[in-house]
């Protein structure tokens, strides 16, 4: 249940200050700007693997978690509850960033700047390289220490500078499913599912032959 309550707080936190940071600088005149909303979110993925990486692992992203799950690394038996409680964080936020902001149409929420196709395999791609740095430097299934919090922090906030224009730069369910639902903006969110998930599980083969050759 730790693990459980530490996966909510932690998807919380990245769901409230990521989007959070979208929705203000939407509110007062692009006071943010977009490099400003990309740091945020690389900063707050690495404060909450800092905080909570030696407790749940911070995997703040159902795409991580079912990614370690193929890897072996993760216990399938553990994976409904992970998704479960990062779906319940990031809701709580985008309804808390709702509370405050009622006026917010998206609330953050993730869509396509142009064709689906395009952001469908923009964010395919952009979660592959997430994942691929995460098992990496991962302990186990834990996203921990010093290199860890660091490297993904800094690939997210990477990812989200050059790629956020054009659609969003999600990589992660949860950061989706959340402002969707709670601003009622589902048209595009299949997209958001699909490709992080698949991303991040394709990354895991390409990463054990990697490692194994590595080590032949």
């Amino acid at each position: 249940m730790r693990n459980y309550i530490a996966e909510l707080i932690g998807t919380f936190a990245l769901v409230f200050c990521g989007t959070g940071a979208v929705v203000i600088d939407q509110q007062f005149g692009g006071a943010v700007t977009h490099v400003g909303i990309a740091i945020t979110f690389g900063l707050i993925v690495m404060s909450m693997i800092y905080s909570l990486g030696n407790i749940s692992g911070a995997h703040l992203n159902p795409a991580v978690s079912i990614a370690f799950t193929i890897a072996g690394r993760f216990s399938v038996k553990y994976l409904p509850g992970y998704i479960i409680s990062q779906l319940a964080g990031a809701v709580l936020a985008s309804l808390t960033l709702k509370l405050m902001f009622p006026a917010n149409i998206f609330l953050g929420a993730t869509l396509p700047a142009g064709p689906e196709l395009q952001s469908l395999l923009l964010e395919f791609i952009l979660t592959f390289f997430l994942m691929l740095v995460i098992i990496n430097v991962a302990t186990g299934s834990k996203e921990q220490g010093m290199f860890a919090g660091l490297a993904i922090g800094s690939v997210v906030a990477l990812e989200a500078i050059f790629a956020g224009p054009v659609c969003g730069a999600s990589m992660n369910p949860a950061r989706s499913i959340a402002p969707a639902l709670v601003s009622g903006h589902l048209e595009h969110l299949w997209i958001y599912i699909v490709a992080p998930v698949a991303g991040a599980a394709s990354a895991i083969p390409v990463w054990k032959y990697l490692t194994e050759n590595h080590k032949n």
